[in-house]
């Protein structure tokens, strides 16, 4: 079965994980796919230029300032750093944005309603597994080649979009229909955020919304959840959160319905 793996949080900023993460993605046995996010770096990157980076419920607003930046740091740096280690270790990746091969093509985020106000998240694409250019996917995979993607889309019409990269690899997963693993730098999801061991072994979505409104889940956790339970709904065989240190045995939590 093809593994959708996604890879982000503070594993990119790390040399030694991030090299030990690469290791053991090339060695997966089977077709996969690496989807990345960079979005540390990309808000280290805004402060040096002197940009503010804008976060809502764990999703960046991106005005134009702020999508050069986000390009140039996960369609740029982070994709051909990937994929360079990735040769390293034997797996022939290959580095793909929506635009390349028109891979994945997304619509511009209409304003959400938060908390009672509107908000534009700005030059933000969603996705959905009909977005996703599976023909295109699946040709690389039948080739051997292993697509590394970045989250950065496009709309069809010239326009880059910014899109979440647990968005991406939710959406590549249900088109896929294969497994989704979504990696960090943690155990998996946690009932205690302060508490490291406090790892939930297998997290139902009636679970995560009493969770999630007695404040335990929060921020950059919200995305990934939410995109899992919306991946398997629409086609992933399976889910799971887990340690990138992990990758080698999917110890982690395991994401159902």
């Amino acid at each position: 079965m093809i593994k959708v793996v996604k890879i982000g949080g503070n594993v990119l900023d790390d040399d030694a994980a991030l090299k030990q993460f690469c290791r053991d993605f090339a060695a997966l046995q089977g077709p996969k796919v690496l989807v990345h996010g960079g979005g540390a770096l990309a808000s280290r990157m805004q402060e040096k230029l002197g940009q503010k980076p804008i976060k809502i419920q764990g999703r960046r607003v991106t005005d134009q300032d702020t999508l050069q930046v986000v390009t140039m740091v996960y369609a740029g740096w982070c994709n051909k750093q990937l994929v360079s280690l990735l040769q390293s270790y034997g797996c022939n990746a290959i580095g793909l944005s929506g635009c390349d091969g028109n891979v994945i093509k997304a619509q511009k985020r209409a304003p959400l309603d938060i908390d009672g106000s509107p908000v534009d998240f700005g030059a933000v694409g969603d996705v959905s597994p009909a977005s996703v250019n599976r023909a295109i996917l699946k040709g690389l995979l039948d080739q051997d080649l292993t697509p590394v993607l970045s989250p950065i889309n496009h709309d069809g019409a010239g326009n880059l979009l910014n899109t979440n990269a647990d968005t991406v690899a939710a959406s590549v997963a249900a088109a896929l229909q294969a497994e989704l693993w979504t990696c960090f730098e943690k155990d998996g999801v946690l009932a205690d955020i302060n508490d490291p061991t406090s790892v939930i072994p297998q997290l139902s979505e009636a679970d995560f919304l009493q969770l999630k409104a007695g404040g335990a889940i929060d921020g950059g956790m919200l995305p990934k959840l939410e995109n899992a339970f919306r991946a398997l709904r629409q086609g992933a065989k399976k889910a799971a959160i887990l340690n990138a240190a992990s990758l080698s045995n999917g110890i982690g939590t395991q994401i159902t319905l």
